[in-house]
Order: structure tokens, then sequence, then C-alpha cells
């Protein structure tokens, strides 16, 4: 008899949580919860006190994950050997994330897994696969990696080509063929059983992995390739999801029900949050028993067939960017105010480091900001500014986040009004410094007021001027009166920044003191 253990990985929204496990749950199957260590111990004190009593869900110990870490296999393992241990007549496990939602009942994914004695997990040669389709290959597995490149891109990328200069090449174990393929995969309890055994066997091979760039790619897609016959793989995943040509994972609308129940898989990923008319139905789908379904399978085929009119030049619709686009209700937004662009940049690094919210710097100021590729919205000052919310929303869908951190300029002042008369909360923290005069005479020298030659009693009168323009802007913001306003400065000791960084972030006062504490963080 098939029953079902969800390995269920998250970080965000317990509430929603909560209604998945329950949804899965209520047909007699059993759900393993990792919920991101990075999220706060209130979020994880309520999905405990109401799922903590339910004999059909375990809690698994948490990790704290970052996207392309090996903590995200960790955070895996420690799911599903929870799950393992609690549930002794579990016969799959099923990877899923909180964006998925089944889009079959209960029974028919019952009566599917009955049917064959099956894995079912992508897994393609590593080498010879044209699986990865852009960026980083070989040396994903080749070089060691320790740090995170979309928190530190180019620390991440300076160790990578060191440790090329000094030919720091690593070997592949010699008995394991790496195989590549989506994390979304079910598999069989003795597979499972197997694939902990053999963690518990080879170090080695744990060693390894723990150095691999996203590892959830290649981990339990290679082990299973490695200890299971390749009669019993199936190697396609269950779960629906589709990428754009930029790589962007495709988010599902409330409008696209009967697209999604007319796919041969069991489950999508990613439902959109705020789709919450798609998410009951496919949840009274779940629960109705039923047996049959008309199988299309043709959302990838209409998906391509839409997209590929916009390169020939028949879009009857407009892009995402020329829409009246919003951030999202659900979504907030902290904007970091600072004319010193190294000190906002400095403590945006040091939230980076102490929470789980990403962030980005001057991104509407400064070209060379660390954008992601977003499919050409990013190209241009001038392209970012004309599509700010819309730049905004795709950024939140990169960094998979319902928090983000910006840098903005006080002088450009149109963006905050922009995200402030959006549906999202914004919240703005104002960074004051002081500007003495060398700061000042840089300043003009940065934006082209002044020059190496300029005469010093030039430069002198100048900085008057400008000390006056800067605490102009300043003015006009603080004038301006936007809700969720706080303010640190360089005046205020760290304790009082402390508890302003507690407000601002919504974090505990010891995590606000460690951001505050940031050595030197106004210097600049």
């Amino acid at each position: 008899m098939v029953k079902i253990a969800y390995i269920l990985l998250c970080h965000q929204d317990p509430e929603g949580v909560i209604r998945q496990t329950r949804q899965l749950a209520a047909r007699g199957d059993y759900v393993a919860i990792h919920f991101d260590g990075r999220a706060s111990a209130a979020q994880f004190d309520r999905i405990r006190t109401v799922l903590g009593d339910n004999e059909s869900v375990v809690l698994a110990p948490r990790v704290k994950c970052g996207w392309g870490e090996w903590s995200l296999v960790e955070a895996t393992l420690n799911a599903v050997s929870a799950a393992v241990a609690a549930f002794p007549d579990a016969s799959h496990f099923y990877m899923i994330s909180g964006d998925c939602m089944p889009i079959k009942s209960a029974e028919y994914m019952h009566d599917f897994l009955a049917q064959s004695e099956k894995d079912y997990v992508e897994s393609f040669d590593y080498f010879k696969s044209d699986w990865i389709k852009t960026g980083l290959k070989e040396e994903r597995l080749i070089y060691r990696h320790f740090i995170n490149e979309r928190k530190h891109k180019s620390l991440f990328y300076s160790a990578m080509n060191l440790q090329k200069r000094l030919g720091l090449k690593r070997a592949i174990p010699r008995d394991l063929t790496v195989m590549v393929g989506s994390q979304w995969w079910c598999l069989r309890r003795r597979t499972i059983r197997s694939i902990l055994d053999f963690c518990a066997e080879r170090p080695d091979v744990m060693r390894f992995f723990r150095g691999t760039w996203i590892p959830d790619e290649t981990f339990f897609q290679t082990l299973v390739r490695h200890l299971v016959p390749h009669a019993e793989i199936d190697a396609r995943t269950l779960t629906f999801l589709m990428f754009s040509d930029y790589g962007m994972p495709v988010t599902f609308h409330n409008d696209q029900y009967d697209l999604l129940v007319g796919q041969d898989y069991l489950f999508a990923r990613k439902i959109s949050r705020d789709a919450l008319d798609l998410k009951n139905r496919l949840g009274d789908l779940y629960s109705s028993g039923q047996k049959t379904f008309d199988i299309t399978d043709e959302g990838r085929r209409l998906y391509a067939y839409v997209t590929q009119q916009g390169r020939h030049g028949r879009r009857f619709g407009p892009r995402f960017w020329e829409r009246d686009a919003t951030i999202g209700r659900d979504r907030e937004l902290l904007v970091l105010v600072c004319k010193k662009w190294d000190v906002a940049k400095r403590l945006l690094g040091a939230i980076k480091r102490q929470t789980n919210i990403p962030g980005v710097e001057y991104l509407f100021d400064e070209m060379e900001a660390g954008l992601p590729h977003l499919g050409g919205i990013e190209d241009s000052l001038q392209k970012r500014a004309r599509h700010r919310r819309a730049l905004m929303r795709l950024l939140y869908d990169y960094y998979d986040t319902e928090r983000l951190v910006i840098c903005v300029d006080p002088g450009n002042i149109a963006p905050i009004r922009d995200f402030y008369a959006d549906r999202c909360t914004t919240r703005m923290l104002d960074i004051e410094c002081e500007y003495d005069t060398d700061y000042l005479i840089d300043h003009a020298k940065r934006t082209g007021l002044a020059g190496e030659t300029t005469p010093l009693d030039a430069l002198q009168r100048l900085t008057v001027t400008i000390r006056e323009e800067l605490l102009h802007e300043r003015d006009q913001m603080v004038d301006a009166h936007f809700p969720n306003y706080h303010h640190i400065s360089d005046h205020h000791g760290d304790r009082d920044n402390a508890t302003t960084l507690s407000r601002f972030l919504g974090v505990s006062d010891d995590m606000a003191m460690e951001i505050a504490a940031t050595p030197d963080l106004f210097k600049g």
C-alpha cells in the first residue's frame, strides 16, 4: 500500500506551511517539515505550536540554508532522516517546497505510484548532457566552493580563480558518475535507506559534495544512479515546472488551473503566493477522490508558442515590464537611504550576513550594482528607472524571497515615492552621516563638478554649496513624511542604532546589535 511522506522544504509564510501540511496529511499521508534556520524563531514556534501534536507531521532539525549551498542538501537529509524514523509505513518520499501544490487527487497519486516499482528523479550525465544551459559546469565540481555566489559574487569568483591559478583541481570520487537534474524527486523507501546508509559509510563522498556548488542538483541524482538498478529509475521529475529563456522559474496564477491539471505530473511548482483561488481549487482537487484526468500535457508547448511570438515581432500582449506591474501585496521592501554609498553598502553587507534577507546595492544609481541577469531589464539605468516595479518583482522571484533590501541615494527620491505607492510594505532607514570637507571635495570630483587641477580656494567655496545641497536632499526626504520611517546616525551610539535596526528589520535585539556594531560602519 502506498503511503507518501512529503519532504517539505520551506523558509517563510508559516500560515501557508500549516495550510499546505494539513491538506497533504488529511488524506492519510505524512509530512516532514524543514523550516529554514534563517527564519525567525517566532515563525517556527507558530508551526510547532499548531502542528507539533499532529502524528502525521514531524519537524526536522533546522539548518540555515543558502541557495546553491550544501546546506540545502543537509536540510533535505535532516527531513528525510526524521521522516524515516517517524513514519515506518511510508513507502515513498516526495520532495516538495512551500511553492508546490498537488495537481492531482491523493487517490490518483497513490494509484500512479503503485503501478510500478520505480524511483522518479531526473538524473542525466553531468558532462555529456546539456541539462545545464548556462553558467559554470565543470567548475562546480572540480573546485572547492565554500562562499555563496549570490551573496558574495566577487569573493566566490576570486576564490575559484585562485584555485585555477594554483592548479588546485580536485578529483571526483572514482566510483561515482556524477549526474544532474531537478531536485524535486520521489524515491522509494528502500532507496532512501540505501542513501542514508551510503552517507554514513562514505565520508569521502560527503566531503566532495559539501564543497560542490549547487549540490542539490547533483547529490541525490548521483547517489540514486549509483545505488539503484537503472531499470528501476524513471529519469523524470513528477513535479511540473518551467523556466523562461533567461533561467527564471515560471510562476503560475489563478487563471491556470485547467492548464496545470491537464499536465502529466502530480505536483506543480511554483504557485504564486497571491494565487489564493488557485491554491484553494487545487487543495479541493487533492481531497476530491477523483481517479481519472484528461491529460493534454500541452503546458510547455503552449508556453513556448506564446513566448516565441515576441521573438518574431508578433506580440499580442505587453511584456511583463510594460504592464502596470506591482511588487506584490505580501512583500516587504526595506530601503537604505544614504548619501555615503560605502556606508550603506557596508550596512547592507552586515544585514545579509546576519539575516536571511537578500539585498542589492544602489541599483537605480549605479550601473555596476551586481544585478543578476533578468532578461534585459537590468541593462541600463534608464530601463531600470522606467520599469522600477517590474524590476523589483523579478528580483523577489530571483531570490525566492518575500523581503528584500536595497540602497537608494537620497537625491533620487522618485523610486522611493513609487515604492510607497505600491501595494507592498515599504520601510525606510535614513542613514545620517557627517560630511567633512575631504568627503565633499571627493564628491565634487566624482560627480564632475571639479577636477584634479581645480584650485583649492575654488574647491572650498564649492564645498559650501555641496553641503547645502546634500542637506536639502535629506530635508526633502524627511519632509515627505513617508510611513515606516526609521533613522540611525553616526552621532548615535551602537545601542541606540541597534534599537532602530531591530524595529526596521524585525530582528532580535542581539542580532541588531551585531549589525550596529559592524567595524567602521560609518567610515567613508
